[in-house]
């Protein structure tokens, strides 16, 4: 099955893709079939992962059934105050959108981010709220690793994720956050107990404050998956106190 190749990449790039596709064929990473130009999902399983669609939550983008006319918090949000504008996940969760998050993060299939970051520029073509983020050229925040943590992982799945959605969006990548200590796995924790777990563990870096100077308008957080939304919470609380007047969350998916 033929793939498109990325309008964006450049010519080169997809000249030498299609060289090294003669000696080492990609295959699609969910169903196995060949592949060409660089892509890692075939047309059949990238168009069979649920993207989020209304009707879903205005703060935090937990996806509902049936109709509802009108914008809305779900119960979880309504009586929260959110250091973020609002969070918009690019699909709902879905066990093979999972796998790959997964895979990328703990196989280190990096290759696999440019599939995520595409499914992850799709929020921005399908929510007008993101339009000032698009038009203002804001930054996009990949949410940081503890040092630790990158030692042993040795990339941040964020960061990767961001610089492939940097391509599709035309927007800048820009690491404004440091990760000062190592918290608890969140897994198993409680909203609150998530929460008091990340509590003054990100701090502004000085690219941060430098960008911070010149254009104060907005950043764009992005993360692989918002559960609770307790990291990019207190992500976007840094980045406000830093400065920032408004901070837009986007996730590959909604956990």
């Amino acid at each position: 099955m033929r793939m498109r190749s990325d309008p964006e990449m450049p010519r080169w790039k997809r000249l030498a893709g299609r060289v090294l596709d003669l000696f080492y064929p990609p295959l699609c990473a969910l169903c196995g079939v060949n592949l060409r130009h660089g892509r890692s999902l075939c047309t059949a399983c990238d168009e069979g992962l649920p993207r989020l669609a209304a009707p879903f939550c205005q703060s935090c983008g937990e996806m509902f059934p049936g109709i509802i006319g009108v914008s809305f918090s779900c119960p979880n949000c309504k009586d929260l105050r959110f250091s973020f504008d609002f969070a918009r996940p690019a699909t709902c969760r879905d066990a093979h959108t999972l796998d790959l998050i997964h895979r990328l993060k703990y196989g280190r299939e990096i290759h696999l981010a440019r599939e995520l970051g595409r499914l992850a520029h799709g929020a921005f073509a399908d929510d007008p709220r993101l339009a000032p983020a698009l038009e203002g050229k804001w930054p996009l925040v990949p949410v940081p690793l503890h040092r630790k943590r990158m030692q042993h992982r040795h990339f941040n799945q964020a960061a990767e994720i961001s610089r492939a959605l940097a391509i599709h969006a035309g927007l800048p990548v820009l690491h404004a956050l440091r990760r000062t200590r190592q918290t608890e796995t969140q897994t198993r924790l409680s909203r609150k107990q998530r929460m008091e777990n990340l509590r003054g563990a990100f701090e502004i870096t000085r690219h941060g404050r430098r960008w911070i100077e010149t254009s104060p308008q907005g950043a764009v957080l992005v993360d692989d998956v918002l559960t609770t939304g307790s990291t990019v919470n207190e992500c976007a609380k840094t980045l406000r106190r830093a400065g920032f007047h408004s901070v837009f969350v986007v996730t590959v998916m909604r956990g």
